[in-house]
C-alpha cells in the first residue's frame, strides 16, 4: 500500500537540489532540504507516540517548518488540524476536546495558555516558533531524518479544517487524501502549473486558500514558492519580480492597486494572478486589466469542498462570476426548500457533488446528514445562479438572505450597484429586525478616499434601478468592512451592531 498524497507532494521534492521556498528573510530552503526537514519532524512525531489516525492541532505562525509539519502528518498517517493564530486559548480548548488532539504543538509565546488546555484534555503539547525553534524542533532534530513513511489509503482522512462557526458550533470537515490530491491534480491542469512555476505565497497557512491550494499544486507541480508569513505591500513588490504567479484574496488586489509602482512593468512576466476566499469586486477587476493588462481568474472553494468551480485558463475569465465546474465536479443550482433542481438563471441554493467533496463532519452525524445528501450532493449554504452559458455567480450566502414584507432579496444585487456608485468604495447590505416588515434592508458603505457620498443620493439613484422593497431603509457609512483573516466580510458583527436600528 502507499502514501497518495506523500507519494505526490513530499517524496518528488528530494529529487529537487534548487529551492523550494524563498523566504522572506533570504533564506532558501531546496527540495531535499524540506523532505529532511519533513521526515525528523514525522520522527518527532512518532517519537511523542502519535499514531496513525491521531489527530495533531497546530497554532503557529507560518514558516518553512510550519509547512514542514504538514508533509511530516502525511508521512506518519496523522489527522493534520492547522488553526487560526488569532484564536484565543478558549477557542482553542474547544478544537483539542472535540478532535479529541493527540498533540497540541504552539507558539512558545502562548505555551503559558496553550499547555493546560493540552492537559485538560488529555493531548501533549510542545512548542515552535516561526523561527522554526522550539520544543518540538529540539525533540525532531534528535530523531534524525531517517523516517519510513506510513501507508494510508485514498479514502483515509488526511486533515480536519474547522469552519468559522459564525451560526453555532465550529464543524470539523473531514478531507480524504483522494480530496485532497484529487483536486491538486485538476488545478495543475487547469491553471498549468509546471515546474517552471514561482509562485507568490502571502496567504496564511491555516485555511483551504493557502495550504491545499496554493501550497499542494506547488508541490504537486514541482515548482517554487516564494514564501512570506503575510501581505505586506512592499514585500508583495519587492518579490514580484521573482515570482510567475500570485494567489491572493480581493484585499490585496485592491491594495497593490493603491500603490502606483505596481503597474505594467512590474507585473510583464507573470502569467497567472488567482483570487478567491472572498468576492471580487467587478471594478478591481477592471482596475487591475486597465493597471496591468492582466485578468485576474477567479474561482469559488469552501473549506468542505476545496476548489469546485474556475474561470478558464484559456477563454474569457467573466467579471462577476466564478467560471464554471472543474473537471470532476457537478454543480447544480436547487430549490433551498424542496431541493427540487431549478432552471438556468433562476437563482437558488448552490449544491456540489465529485471528488473534491469532504467525507463529513466529525463526530456530528446528524449535521453531516442535513448538509451531505444521501446522492453526494454536498449543500453549500451559498445562493447562486448559472447563465446560459454556464458560467457560475455567487449571490451570496443562505443566511444572508433577507425577508422583507415576505419579499426575497438577495444583498449582492444590492451590493453590486452600490459598489458603482459615485463615491462608495465598497459596501454591504443586510437584513435587520423591523416590527412592519420582519426584516429591513441596511446599506453599510465605505467612502471612496476624498469623497463623502450623501445617503439621499444613494438612495435617489437606486430608486429606478431596483424594486421598491429591495431598496434599503437606511444607509451607513463606516471607515471600513469587518473582515476575517481571508478578506471575507463578516456580516453576521454587521447585523449585531445594526440589530436596533427599527426597534423603536
Amino acid at each position: 500500500m502507499t502514501n497518495p498524497l506523500y507519494d505526490a507532494l513530499i517524496a518528488p521534492q528530494s529529487r529537487h537540489s534548487g529551492p523550494l521556498l524563498l523566504l522572506a528573510d533570504g533564506r532558501e530552503v531546496s527540495g531535499s532540504g524540506f523532505v529532511t526537514l519533513v521526515h525528523g519532524f514525522a520522527a518527532g512525531l512518532t517519537a511523542l507516540g502519535l499514531k496513525p489516525g491521531d489527530r495533531l492541532a497546530v497554532q503557529i505562525e507560518k514558516s518553512a517548518e510550519a509547512l514542514a509539519l504538514y508533509g511530516a502528518a502525511l508521512a506518519a498517517g496523522i489527522v493534520f488540524l492547522p488553526l487560526n493564530t488569532a484564536y484565543t486559548a478558549e477557542e482553542i480548548a474547544y478544537f483539542v476536546e472535540d478532535s479529541g488532539a493527540a498533540l497540541l504543538i504552539g507558539d512558545p509565546a502562548k505555551a503559558e495558555a496553550l499547555a493546560p488546555i493540552a492537559a485538560r484534555f488529555g493531548a501533549k503539547f510542545a512548542t515552535l516558533d516561526g523561527a522554526g525553534r522550539g520544543s518540538f524542533a529540539d525533540l525532531a532534530a534528535k530523531q534524525g531524518a531517517d523516517f519510513t513513511p506510513v501507508p494510508r489509503s485514498r479514502d483515509d482522512l488526511a486533515a480536519i479544517l474547522y469552519t468559522s462557526g459564525t451560526t453555532g458550533r465550529s464543524k470539523g470537515a473531514m478531507l480524504t487524501q483522494a480530496n485532497l490530491l484529487e483536486n491538486a491534480e485538476v488545478l495543475v491542469r487547469e491553471w498549468r502549473f509546471t515546474a517552471e512555476d514561482r509562485l507568490l505565497h502571502m496567504l496564511p497557512i491555516f485555511h483551504t486558500h493557502g495550504l491545499f491550494v496554493a501550497s499542494n499544486v506547488v508541490l504537486l507541480s514541482g515548482g517554487s514558492m516564494i514564501f512570506l508569513p503575510g501581505f505586506k505591500v512592499e514585500q508583495a513588490l519587492a518579490w514580484l519580480p521573482q515570482a510567475t504567479t500570485m494567489m491572493g484574496v480581493p484585499t490585496y488586489y485592491t491594495r497593490l492597486l493603491a500603490e502606483p509602482r505596481f503597474d505594467r512593468d512590474l507585473t510583464a512576466h507573470l502569467r497567472l494572478f488567482t483570487s478567491g476566499s472572498a468576492p471580487l469586486l467587478a471594478e478591481t477587476h477592471r482596475l487591475f486589466e486597465e493597471r496591468t493588462g492582466h485578468r485576474i481568474l477567479e474561482r469559488y472553494g469552501m473549506t468542505e469542498t476545496n476548489m469546485s468551480t474556475s474561470n478558464p485558463y484559456d477563454g474569457e475569465r467573466r467579471a462577476g462570476t466564478v467560471g464554471f465546474p472543474l473537471p470532476g465536479v457537478e454543480l447544480r443550482i436547487t430549490d433551498p426548500e424542496t431541493g427540487a433542481e431549478l432552471p438556468t438563471g433562476t437563482p437558488g441554493m448552490i449544491e456540489v457533488r465529485g471528488h473534491n467533496v469532504f467525507k463529513g463532519y466529525w463526530q456530528m452525524p446528524e449535521k453531516t446528514r442535513e448538509e451531505l445528501r444521501e446522492n453526494g450532493f454536498f449543500i453549500t449554504g451559498d445562493i447562486g445562479v448559472i447563465d446560459a452559458e454556464g458560467y457560475v455567480s455567487i449571490i451570496g450566502r443562505q443566511k444572508d438572505l433577507i425577508i422583507s414584507g415576505g419579499y426575497n432579496i438577495y444583498p449582492k444585487e444590492i451590493e453590486l450597484l452600490l459598489d458603482e456608485a459615485p463615491g462608495v468604495l465598497e459596501s454591504a447590505v443586510i437584513g435587520v429586525p423591523h416590527p412592519d416588515f420582519g426584516e429591513a434592508v441596511v446599506a453599510v458603505f465605505v467612502a471612496a478616499p476624498g469623497e463623502a457620498p450623501d445617503p439621499q443620493a444613494l438612495a435617489a439613484g437606486l430608486a429606478p434601478r431596483l424594486a421598491r422593497f429591495k431598496q434599503p431603509k437606511r444607509y451607513e457609512i463606516v471607515a471600513a468592512l469587518p473582515r476575517n483573516t481571508m478578506g471575507k466580510v463578516q456580516k453576521n458583527l454587521l447585523r449585531d451592531t445594526y440589530r436596533g436600528l427599527f426597534a423603536d
